[in-house]
């Protein structure tokens, strides 16, 4: 059932007066009122969609309306491919729930699928077992906010798609989403001048957050926990990631974070806490750390030697099995003024910082790095006299990487001291 209401309203700056239709639609069996009402609708028209379970195959929005739900209908695709289509600006979906795209290893079908538009809005909407949940390609300027997009977290690898995708857009804002049970929870490439605030992203196959060629991001305030393989920075520059917290995201090749040939990066006041790999650093040049904390991860800091110019500073390192590690030399690198819970220094003149250097990369952790199969040795007596040794003779422990002003306490205990 359709019942059409005319609403006036005033352009703002202009003393003109539009007319925008509203549209209310109700479930109806065996007619499709809800493809009716957005065939009958006029740019700038809104469509309210009622309660119930609407199956109507394929929604196409080609124009710029607004289709928004009253209490949480349903729109089922029933397997037959995506399920809403936007090929036109100034669209707003919100209040729904989506369910029922069909998976496929040559089509992209997803809940919510965008090609080529302007200013999208989805807001609260629910995408439930969808192949891909949202799927932007050449979008500018979206907003896509407060969305719970869950998949099957018991699906196998290949049937699954990404949550969140998007595909070469630019100034676009993804916020406040909850993603799981997908391949990769949020993923973007070749996406610009994008925001990634205050999202969760959770037991998905394999990235909760995975992004390739995307420059000038901001990544703000988003939990990432219990991924197959943690979050991956790949081919990318000019990127902020801070407030971000990693977590538990444990496996034979995981980490909570890893960037990979990237290049002027700041990361600030995030928490890696009880990851395999804390942060993974490969090919990396002019990352600046500040404030980060690393608590109970296997590898707090593993850091390639072809990682240079990258500075650490002010971070805090409590409870790692191993805080640092690397395949090389550190020499290209700064890491200062840093608080180490294995340090057993002295502070005569209570500045806050340590009066003799420390040496945070371990015979054993070198060892490890170029031998994994050693981790077997890793609780064992030789392993302890190698510590016992380092610290009564630490010359004999690596020299290129030293923290000369360690922090007697952690940053966050209120000492602000730094030398």
């Amino acid at each position: 059932m359709i019942r059409l209401a005319t609403t006036l309203f005033v352009v703002a700056g202009m003393w003109q007066v539009t007319q925008a239709r509203t549209w209310e639609v109700r479930p109806v069996q065996n007619a499709h009122p809800l493809r009716d009402a957005i065939a009958a609708a006029g740019a700038g028209d809104t469509v309210h969609v009622h309660a119930g379970t609407y199956r109507e195959g394929v929604i196409h929005l080609d124009r710029p309306i607004v289709l928004s739900g009253i209490d949480r209908p349903l729109i089922d695709g029933e397997g037959a491919g995506d399920v809403i289509i936007v090929s036109a600006s100034h669209v707003t979906i919100e209040g729904i729930e989506v369910r029922g795209t069909q998976v496929s290893n040559m089509n992209d079908n997803a809940g919510i699928r965008a090609d080529e538009c302007q200013f999208l809005v989805v807001r609260n909407v629910r995408v439930i077992d969808c192949f891909f949940g949202i799927h932007l390609a050449g979008v500018t300027s979206s907003l896509i906010e407060g969305n719970e997009v869950f998949g099957r977290i018991d699906e196998e690898e290949d049937r699954k798609a990404n949550g969140i995708h998007l595909w070469k857009c630019s100034r676009d804002t993804v916020r406040n989403n909850h993603v799981s049970g997908h391949r990769d929870g949020i993923y973007f490439e070749f996406v610009q001048d994008s925001r990634v605030d205050g999202n969760t992203s959770e037991d998905n196959a394999r990235y909760g957050l995975h992004f390739m060629f995307s420059h000038h991001d901001h990544y703000t305030h988003n939990e990432f926990r219990d991924n197959g393989a943690g979050v991956a920075v790949m081919f990318s520059h000019d990127v902020e990631m801070t407030d971000n917290r990693f977590l538990r995201n444990r496996g034979a090749s995981a980490y909570g974070l890893l960037l990979k040939e990237i290049n002027d990066v700041t990361m600030e006041r995030n928490e890696f806490r009880d990851n395999t790999s804390g942060l993974f650093m490969d090919g990396c040049n002019r990352v600046v750390a500040t404030d980060n904390t690393f608590i109970s991860n296997g590898w707090a800091l593993r850091m390639f030697a072809n990682t240079m110019s990258t500075t650490f500073q002010g971070n805090s390192f409590t409870g790692n099995t191993f805080d640092v590690t690397t395949n090389g030399d550190m020499a290209a690198n700064t890491v200062d003024g840093n608080y180490w819970d294995r340090y057993r220094g002295y502070d005569l003149d209570r500045n806050g910082t340590g009066d003799v250097p420390h040496r945070p990369l371990s015979l054993f952790a070198s060892l490890l790095e170029r031998t994994p199969y050693a981790v077997i040795l890793s609780r064992s007596l030789l392993v302890q006299l190698l510590d016992v040794v380092e610290r009564l003779l630490p010359s004999v422990s690596s020299v290129s990487l030293v923290d000369e002003h360690p922090l007697m306490r952690p940053p966050d205990d209120g000492d602000d001291s730094r030398s």
